[in-house]
């Protein structure tokens, strides 16, 4: 977690030096003779995990308010009086980690944590704690008050899930009889009014030709995933064979998406067990009959989920890891 803190006082300083050492990160003093707060909030929202203020709360509420967005975007933001007696999670207390931040934090200089999501308060399940935990995306981050709002109100909500999830389901929750009666979901294909949560463990295989464009990737992206109904958020990594490594325009899309790439050679491509699409043309220039598939299985270490898709000169295939959810909600 990439960490941020800023104060405003001597003793606020002391403190926020204090808690960098234990949890590390920038420490900036703000205030007169400090950065300004609004550029400082601004730069640290673009580029950081958390923000730690370590003075008054309305300080740090009016120094975010221009900058927050959602649940599933917005990082972590903490606020401790320089005293350190309290620390407050104020934004992204599930997804972005605030709540176990401050918690954290309080230990180390003996704050009291204020926990405040309703969840927490009443010891219920928190589905958008749950999807991080599990290392899902979540689509539809406003549709996330409504699973928590039923629990809180003491009703029954329902998941669908394509996988088994082990352990103990929690209170209040029951597996529904068909997707669409579901009030949340883990897919990697999401339809419907569900809360979705997408598993990141799509793994994208990329054959292409020399000098594809990354518009050109992003366009056939675009219709793999439309063809399909897969997530865009499912892929986490790219890979290919190593004669693509010096293309640039597969360098810069992954660059966007924030995909790390993978390069293979073909004699190990070759060795990759499984059924895949052949092509003479292909064999004949890279040494291997399919680039895409054998790329994805390889790299993920589990099945081919969706095969080849050819146009524009791009070929995708998708391949996903192994994925074992259980109920738990802390990673």
């Amino acid at each position: 977690m990439i960490c941020a803190y800023i104060a405003f006082t001597a003793r606020g300083l002391a403190l926020a030096q204090r808690l960098a050492a234990a949890c590390p990160g920038s420490v900036a003093r703000g205030g007169a003779d400090g950065v300004p707060l609004a550029d400082w909030t601004a730069r640290q929202f673009a580029q950081s995990d958390a923000l730690i203020f370590v003075g008054a709360a309305g300080i740090a509420v009016r120094a975010i308010a221009p900058h927050c967005r959602n649940k599933a975007a917005d990082p972590a933001v903490v606020v401790l009086d320089e005293g350190g007696q309290f620390a407050i999670p104020l934004l992204s207390g599930h997804l972005g980690g605030a709540n176990d931040l401050a918690r954290w934090l309080a230990a180390v200089c003996g704050a009291v944590p204020v926990i405040t999501t309703a969840t927490d308060v009443n010891g219920l399940f928190a589905v958008d704690l749950w999807a991080k935990a599990q290392n899902c995306a979540v689509l539809e981050p406003e549709r996330i008050k409504r699973v928590s709002g039923a629990l809180l109100a003491g009703q029954t909500v329902r998941y669908w899930s394509p996988w088994p999830v082990a352990g103990e389901t929690p209170a209040g929750v029951k597996k529904a009889d068909a997707p669409e009666a579901a009030d949340f979901a883990l897919t990697l294909t999401p339809q419907g009014e569900a809360l979705h949560l997408v598993p990141r463990i799509g793994v994208l295989g990329v054959g292409c030709r020399r000098g594809t464009t990354a518009q050109q990737l992003e366009e056939a992206f675009a219709a793999f995933c439309a063809a399909s109904g897969l997530s865009p958020a499912a892929v986490c990594a790219a890979a290919s064979i190593d004669l693509k490594k010096d293309e640039p325009g597969l360098a810069e899309f992954c660059k966007v998406h924030g995909w790390p790439i993978t390069f293979y050679p073909a004699d190990e491509l070759r060795a990759v067990p499984g059924q895949f699409t052949p092509s003479a043309f292909v064999a004949s220039v890279t040494g291997v009959d399919n680039v895409c598939e054998r790329s994805a299985v390889k790299a993920s270490g589990g099945m081919l989920l969706l095969p080849k898709t050819a146009g524009g000169g791009v070929t995708l295939a998708l391949a996903v890891r192994p994925f074992a959810p259980d109920w738990r909600t802390e990673q």
